[in-house]
């Protein structure tokens, strides 16, 4: 091999081993990028496989056993909850002066005779109620509400999760058992700290020591007797707290178990009677906020454009100039604030006056055109879990953006967490190729009103702020974003002596005061949320 030769083989190995090297980057690289991520389905479930399952297994771990005879505890069956309620009055009992001051008498009020008796589509009502119901627990379920039991291996038998009371109210425990063999005596306990057991039927043979109290003991010679006994047991929150949970001892000779049973309040559902028949009613579905402040030439710009695709469309104004100038027109709300109040205030005040299912937010300096499709957002919010689905926006020179950023809080110890911010979302959404779901968005979005006035926005935030927001959402909030819903950007591009004089007076405003804004938000990533530093893209 002449030295030629020998260079070109070397050099052939090196350039083999850059193009290996570039090709396994490559891949990597598609891999791990957001954009290369595939569709994942958040639309409402409709069937769980998985409750189905453990709906059969605990339908059969009730009926074991059927052939054991026992008697009902009349009073403790009675504080069982019922599937069925009902409302009714009480009865007077005596009729003298000021009776009811000392002696206050429940009263009851049907609400399906004195609404549906005067609406005149009473069935179109019921089934739109009906299937808002059924949306809002498609969207509401998790897979960790399902009661699980797990099946004797210990051999203790007992429901592992999905397990709830209500707050001072009584259940009964299903799939409690023992599982060993024979023997001259079987017993087992349970113990709580928030509640107290009983049992709502007894089986003969079976001896029961702790009735209404926090610890209970069961025994008997004979196992299957046992177990029908143990299919009695009730379980009665006695420490009243809204939303917590009782951590129960389940055990026997050698072995010892625990679990879960929740106890709160059944979170009441919001629904809205937004006429809803086949197709989208976005007026009477979606209202538009924005909060105004100097710009009243953007404000009208604004609401031009949304009149000319949305007319009957209500748009609520925040405003908090110091002479504030009359907004009106059909369907406008405008609310004067106190001069200077600031930018997440306003947004409180108007979020707060929205009363349809969904609200959007827009800034006064945007404009709606043919591609700001709310009829998308809404379809994308019923279909889908989203709380929230932020747009896009074009600016004067073509650029569009999205804003999609991911957050994530880390566990730092005693001195606070770290706040981490990266570019990019999670995944795109499976049936709606140009959305993805991410966990900040730009400041075009239309969202679910309750939602957004659960988490709210700190009015401490006067003249900037933005990521505050979702900070604040994390974990309650499950946001998406749609490239192809767009809304345009007034033009910020102004020569210096062709400003006016409220455009300098917005931007005195606007600008001034960086450092005290600057210094107000590290006070409060600091102290209200717990953090000691931040990482950003």
């Amino acid at each position: 091999m002449t030295y030629w030769q020998f260079k070109m083989h070397k050099n052939s190995k090196k350039y083999f081993k850059w193009i290996l090297v570039t090709g396994l980057l490559l891949i990597v690289l598609y891999y791990v990028t957001p954009w290369a991520t595939s569709g994942v389905d958040i639309r409402m479930i409709h069937d769980d496989p998985m409750q189905k399952l453990h709906t059969r297994i605990l339908g059969g771990l009730i009926s074991d056993y059927p052939d054991i005879a026992y008697k009902i505890k009349e009073d403790a069956a009675r504080r069982l909850a019922q599937n069925t309620c009902v409302c009714l009055a009480g009865e007077e009992t005596f009729h003298l002066p000021f009776v009811k001051l000392l002696f206050p008498q429940v009263w009851a009020q049907n609400f399906l005779h004195e609404f549906l008796e005067t609406h005149p589509n009473p069935e179109g009502i019921k089934q739109q109620r009906a299937q808002e119901y059924n949306n809002y627990q498609r969207r509401s379920y998790s897979p960790a509400d399902v009661l699980i039991v797990a099946e004797a291996n210990s051999p203790l038998q007992y429901p592992t999760q999905g397990l709830e009371v209500q707050p001072l109210k009584t259940i009964l425990i299903p799939g409690l058992g023992l599982k060993e063999e024979a023997r001259l005596n079987h017993i087992v306990s349970l113990r709580a700290t928030m509640g107290t057991f009983d049992v709502v039927a007894t089986v003969d043979k079976v001896s029961i020591k702790g009735e209404g109290e926090k610890h209970m003991t069961l025994s008997g010679p004979l196992l299957s007797a046992l177990n029908r006994q143990l299919q009695f047991v009730s379980y009665t929150n006695t420490v009243f707290h809204p939303k917590t949970a009782d951590s129960i001892e389940f055990a026997t000779e050698g072995h010892q178990s625990f679990f879960i049973i929740k106890v709160g309040h059944r979170n009441a559902p919001r629904l809205y009677n937004s006429g809803y028949n086949g197709e989208y009613n976005i007026s009477a579905l979606v209202t538009i906020a924005t909060k105004t402040f100097i710009r009243y030439d953007k404000l009208k710009d604004l609401i031009e454009s949304i009149r000319q695709y949305y007319p009957t469309v209500t748009i609520v104004i925040a405003d908090d100039n110091e002479h504030p100038q009359p907004v009106t027109g059909p369907h406008i709300e405008h609310y004067i604030m106190p001069f200077g109040k600031g930018w997440f205030a306003g947004r409180n005040l108007a979020v707060s006056q929205v009363t349809t299912k969904y609200v959007l937010w827009v800034d006064d300096d945007f404009v709606f055109s043919a591609n700001t499709r709310l009829d998308k957002m809404v379809d994308i919010l019923e279909k889908t879990t989203l709380d929230l689905v932020g747009g896009a926006v074009r600016e004067v020179t073509g650029y569009t953006a999205t804003y999609r950023h991911t957050i994530s809080v880390e566990n730092g110890g005693e001195e606070g967490d770290c706040l981490h911010i990266r570019l990019g979302y999670h995944h795109v959404i499976e049936g709606f190729p140009n959305c993805v779901v991410a966990d900040a968005v730009i400041n075009f979005f239309m969202a679910r009103t309750d939602k957004v006035q659960q988490v709210g926005f700190d009015p401490r935030m006067s003249r900037q702020g933005h990521l505050e927001f979702f900070l604040d959402a994390l974990g309650s909030l499950h946001i998406g974003s749609c490239s192809d819903i767009i809304v345009n950007h007034a033009s910020k591009i102004h020569l210096p002596w062709s400003k006016s004089s409220s455009m300098k007076s917005y931007e005195k405003f606007r600008y001034s005061s960086t450092d005290v804004n600057n210094n107000l938000k590290n006070e409060l990533f600091y102290f209200k949320n717990r953090l000691k530093c931040m990482t950003s893209q």
